[in-house]
Parts: C-alpha cells; sequence; structure tokens
C-alpha cells in the first residue's frame, strides 16, 4: 500500500497525497502557432492511470489539454494548462476531472525537452503546478466532489506525471 504523504506549507495549508497520475500524450502536441493570444497546443490525452490510497483506475483516451506559451520578462518560458478528461476507477466509476496550472522553464530545459535524444530532465529544474477539480454521480467517490487539489508535475517519455494531493 502507497504511504500516505502529508506537507505543510509556510501558511498553515495543510495537504493530503490523493493519488498518482500519469496522462499518456499520444501523437505529440498540435500547434496553432502564435497568434495574436499567444503560442497555443493542444495536447491529446490517449490514457493513463491514477493510484494512490483511495482512488485507482485509468484515465480514459479522449481528453486534451489546450495550452499557451509564452515568455516572461527575465526570460523564462511559461504555459498555462487547461485540462479535461475522464478517469474510471478500478470499481467502475466515471470521474470528470478538469484542471488549469502553470509551467516555467529556462531555454536550456526547453532545449532539452525538444530533444529526444536528451535524458529524462530532472523535475527540479522546472516548475509545473496544476488545480484540479473532480465531478462524479457515483456515491461511493461522492467525497470527490468537494475535494480541491494541487498537483506537482514532471514530464516523462509518455506525457506527464502529477503527484495530487487534496487541499484539506
Amino acid at each position: 500500500m502507497e504511504k500516505e504523504k502529508n506537507l505543510v506549507l509556510d501558511s498553515g495549508l495543510k495537504t493530503r497525497h490523493l493519488c498518482t497520475a500519469e496522462f499518456e500524450v499520444g501523437g505529440g502536441l498540435f500547434t496553432v502557432g502564435a497568434s495574436p493570444f499567444g503560442e497555443q497546443r493542444v495536447g491529446y490525452i490517449t490514457g493513463g492511470r491514477f493510484f494512490g490510497p483511495r482512488l485507482n483506475g485509468k484515465i480514459l483516451a479522449g481528453g486534451g489539454n489546450w495550452s499557451r506559451a509564452g515568455k516572461m520578462a527575465d526570460g523564462r518560458h511559461v504555459g498555462t494548462f487547461d485540462a479535461r478528461t475522464m478517469w474510471q476507477t478500478d470499481d467502475g466509476a466515471m470521474i470528470y476531472l478538469i484542471y488549469q496550472g502553470r509551467s516555467a522553464l529556462s531555454d536550456d530545459v526547453r532545449a532539452d525537452f525538444a530533444n529526444p535524444a536528451s535524458p529524462d530532465v530532472d523535475p527540479a529544474r522546472y516548475y509545473l503546478r496544476i488545480a484540479p477539480v473532480f465531478e462524479t454521480s457515483d456515491p461511493a467517490y461522492d467525497w470527490l466532489n468537494a475535494v480541491l487539489a494541487i498537483g506537482v508535475g514532471e514530464r516523462t517519455d509518455f506525457g506527464v506525471r502529477h503527484q495530487i494531493y487534496e487541499v484539506l
């Protein structure tokens, strides 16, 4: 059984590890390009899985992440996330998950991400955070409808992995 992880932030905000979510993003990113509103991209979620002390199952294909990219005055590349996906628990419950978030990375990290021959990039070198919310009609998971969560992400060879924490 996965050991429960708790984190106390300076503000006294408490969290409890909810699950790890591994999103598979097949086919890469579709890019609209740099419009007057920023560089718009879409990543298609092709599957995945989630697992934790109270929540386990698969991430269904068909969701996506609509992201924008830009550059800050200090030179870092920043991005926004607007993702929607469906999860199915091991016991058959359907959960709708949406999240928004932010990323920030330097030129060298961005170059490493773009290079297929580059080794895994240490997540300590970049910032990737999300704020997921859940919706379900299943009575066994009704508690999720009242949860606000935060997630810390890392890029993987299959897409992205998020450690998701329930804000208590």
